[in-house]
């Protein structure tokens, strides 16, 4: 009898010990089709498993390494720790090789095909989840560019009242990714309409167009006022004016933003610029630019006519793990002393979607009031 005890009190402490059942678990929003994997646990951690019978080495990169365990059947399986809310790109490396999760669907992220997982938010938050709305729509569109000499595109949402008349006219707000992304960014990882159905429906935020175009070009800010904006305006209904105009964009978007609207500031009345500011250092990324006095020059030779032509000059930052944190910090304090104004808005978190997604959020309910 005592030994019976003792065994299920084995039993019961290896149990405890274990990962979670299947039935615990929920499967990704971006698992591919029929598969199990990756999947979320209880306390916002996920699982992994991947199948690599040949490798002596398997690790789960997601910010930080994860080492995983082999299994006789040559399935490698890693539980995280408790992760943030929010969309989160990692790889596998296999014997020391970066690739994407074969379960996983693949987002163009960090210059590469990144797999991809959504962490529920807290319970109670539904601004980024599906919700029983009225729901606008985005459609992809095609354009030859003269500016890039090639053919490029676009992504277009329109509200849920576009189609329910032929002449009323909408704001529009033009919405930049950043470096290593594409127009898809804001699109699929930035969860754009659904951000914006959720807010028109709750009326915390105007019905707008939202222009998500590819910021990978020669000339962004010919690109954007020679190519973009005569293409929307002829093809979609929208005001044509500074007013409902708005340019927004996040880590090279952000710069890309600062140096069209400090170049074109009639064209725009509400700026948005998210994890971002201008080189601190004369070491910027390629496209990048370090030429940023002529800016500041400009800005101060004309501060009292940018500080009344921009309605919204919004800048949004994650926290100090933020890797544009003291880009940002160093430009807030130039602004300062020239007597810039601007309203600055800070959210935890690092240089990622979710610190995005909080930006576009808090932004679009400022727009064309």
């Amino acid at each position: 009898m005592k030994r019976s005890l003792f065994a299920l009190l084995l039993m019961a402490l290896s149990t405890s010990a274990m990962p979670q059942t299947a039935s615990d678990a929920v499967v990704s929003d971006y698992a591919v089709r029929r598969s199990e994997y990756p999947r979320l646990l209880p306390g916002s951690r996920a699982e992994f498993k991947v199948k690599a019978p040949d490798a002596h080495k398997v690790q789960l990169d997601l910010g930080r390494k994860y080492d995983m365990k082999r299994h006789d059947d040559g399935t490698w399986t890693c539980v995280t720790d408790s992760l943030g809310p929010g969309f989160h790109y990692y790889f596998v490396e296999v014997d020391g090789m970066r690739v994407s999760d074969p379960a996983s669907e693949t987002f163009f992220g960090c210059g590469v095909a990144a797999s991809g997982l959504e962490v529920p938010y807290p319970e109670g938050d539904i601004r980024f989840a599906m919700a029983d709305v009225p729901h606008g729509e985005i459609a992809m569109r095609r354009y030859y560019s003269k500016v890039e000499g090639a053919w490029r595109r676009m992504f277009v949402y329109t509200p849920p009242c576009y189609h329910e008349s032929t002449d009323k006219k909408y704001p529009v707000l033009y919405l930049q990714h950043g470096g290593g992304e594409d127009e898809r960014g804001w699109a699929i990882q930035g969860k754009t309409d659904v951000i914006l159905d959720n807010l028109i429906a709750a009326k915390e935020a105007e019905p707008m167009i939202v222009v998500m175009a590819d910021g990978n070009s020669k000339d962004f800010t010919r690109e954007l006022i020679e190519e973009c904006m005569p293409l929307v305006e002829k093809t979609y209904r929208v005001v044509a004016d500074a007013d409902h105009r708005a340019l927004a964009g996040l880590s090279m978007g952000g710069i890309q933003t600062l140096n069209a609207v400090i170049e074109h500031p009639e064209l725009f009345r509400h700026v948005g610029v998210f994890s971002s500011g201008w080189w601190a250092n004369t070491n910027a990324p390629a496209g990048m630019g370090n030429n940023t006095e002529k800016y500041y020059a400009k800005l101060s030779a004309n501060k009292d006519y940018f500080n009344n032509q921009f309605k919204n000059f919004w800048l949004s930052m994650g926290g100090e793990e933020d890797i544009a944190f003291n880009n940002c910090k160093v430009m807030r304090g130039r602004f300062d002393d020239m007597g810039i104004k601007y309203d600055y808005f800070e959210t935890p978190g690092g240089h990622t979607w979710p610190v995005w997604r909080e930006s576009l959020y808090h932004f679009s309910k400022l727009l064309f009031k």
